[in-house]
């Protein structure tokens, strides 16, 4: 069997870009004979994704990058109402410019390319198919029960079109659910016109593709990934994560001596004694919500490690007066911060989070108790499944949304941090996350359910046997 070639359409941001390029790191590492060529669309303003592609390309050579020239006619965000609108106009208009590119490699002499692997948002580039007779996967960098989710979206779409979903208490018997999911923990984008209409097309596209990566596994969400695998109707999911790199080197770009000096202070902490906060690279809080953590965080008086950006920030100092000096010594405030190798480290205890999939993925893999505090996208819906369907975080919040105007006070901040760090050893929700970092670390592993996932799309894919 010669070498096979995969073209992966990644969306061009950090969260989605990292797990993408993982996926292909793990498909190359499984399988000696897969090479991966990215098409790489262009944003405005990502200087650092491209040092940070460079930083990739030099340690993967198997992996190359191909550039898709920049649209000239670009879309304005300040003409949509939600961003996942902007990004599905963006893809779309993004088609005949993947499409040529992807026509020049099929042409390319001794190229043997078996698929197109696109990420989730770029469903619309299916229609590149039409031309390039390959099969067409999709990558999602989130989990199983989003998957669920946008199944039964297009399944409500489709048998009443004027229904519109409400941020309301109206309960939804989601089929891969446990329990009823509430509407108020659905993504912000589907209480919004052109962001419903955005999902809408592309959770009918997922039914077109040939089959569906997800970045979770059998182990983290035996509930949704058994109910794809019994769905005729379908396309074939294939559950390979989680998808994540523990030896992964910190972005180029970063301070690395304040990196030392974080690593440092955490050396000097008891075992499982420090609270770490981060709410992630898009993260926004207003000056008083920033002065009700920080009010917390004296109440609870628990060691803590607080990753907040002057730029989350609307004011320029939002911290109460006299905070640092009444913290010195078991507190840190630090703007970027190393997430992996902190949450890796035996000091921490806790993690407060917005709830990326990503980060929650880092958090599970280390064994790191969350406490759910989601701000946008779909991480409402994976604070419900992490506390309700996987009884794997506490509840701070499982509703907040960041552009509306709540308060989460510093005693439900408190109340939250205590609830997980206190009463470790006999912390059922720290026991479980435990139990199941180990599950989803041997589930990575030749034999384990991931890894025969991953190999299962190779021979579907490649026609190549494990």
């Amino acid at each position: 069997m010669g070498i096979t070639e995969l073209i992966f359409i990644p969306t061009p941001t950090v969260g989605h870009l990292v797990p993408f390029l993982e996926f292909a790191r793990r498909l190359i590492d499984q399988d000696e004979r897969i090479r991966v060529t990215v098409i790489l669309m262009k944003l405005q303003g990502q200087s650092h994704l491209d040092s940070y592609v460079k930083s990739i390309g030099s340690s993967q050579p198997f992996v190359r990058f191909i550039d898709v020239p920049e649209l000239v006619d670009k879309p304005s965000f300040g003409s949509f109402q939600s961003v996942e609108a902007f990004v599905y106009d963006f893809i779309d208009r993004n088609i005949p410019l993947v499409r040529d590119i992807v026509m020049g490699i099929l042409s390319s002499p001794g190229v043997s390319v078996k698929g197109i692997v696109a990420d989730f948002f770029c469903l619309p580039m299916i229609d590149v198919t039409k031309d390039a007779t390959l099969p067409f996967y999709v990558f999602l960098t989130t989990n199983s029960g989003f998957l669920a989710m946008m199944q039964y979206l297009a399944d409500r779409h489709s048998k009443d079109t004027s229904v519109f979903l409400r941020d309301s208490g109206e309960m939804l018997s989601i089929p891969g659910f446990v329990n009823p999911v509430p509407a108020n923990v659905l993504p912000s984008a589907l209480f919004i016109e052109d962001g419903y209409d955005a999902y809408v097309k592309l959770a009918i596209l997922f039914s077109k593709a040939k089959g569906i990566l997800v970045n979770s596994s059998f182990d983290l969400e035996p509930t949704s990934v058994n109910h794809f695998l019994n769905e005729q109707d379908y396309p074939s999911v294939y559950a390979v994560g989680p998808i994540f790199n523990p030896k992964a080197q910190p972005h180029p770009d970063q301070d690395m001596a304040r990196r030392d000096e974080l690593m440092k202070w955490l050396d000097g902490q008891p075992e499982g004694s420090v609270v770490f906060l981060c709410f992630g690279s898009m993260g926004r809080l207003r000056g008083d919500q920033v002065k009700e953590i920080a009010g917390g965080l004296e109440l609870c008086q628990c060691r803590f490690l607080w990753s907040l950006r002057t730029e989350e920030v609307e004011n320029e100092d939002p911290l109460p007066e006299g905070f640092l000096d009444r913290v010195r010594g078991r507190g840190v405030i630090c703007g970027w911060s190393p997430q992996v190798e902190i949450l890796a480290h035996k000091a921490v205890g806790s993690f407060v989070s917005h709830c990326g999939w990503n980060s929650i993925v880092e958090s599970l893999w280390f064994g790191v108790p969350t406490v759910t505090w989601p701000m946008y996208a779909e991480q409402q819906l994976n604070a419900f499944m992490m506390v309700k369907e996987l009884k794997l975080a506490v509840e701070m919040k499982l509703d907040y949304r960041v552009l509306v105007d709540e308060l989460v006070s510093a005693n439900e901040i408190e109340r939250a941090i205590r609830c997980v760090m206190m009463n470790k050893d006999d912390n059922l929700v720290r026991k479980r996350v435990i139990d199941v970092s180990q599950m989803v670390r041997k589930a990575t592993l030749n034999g384990g359910s991931s890894y025969t996932a991953t190999a299962k799309f190779i021979q579907d894919v490649a026609g190549i046997k494990p």
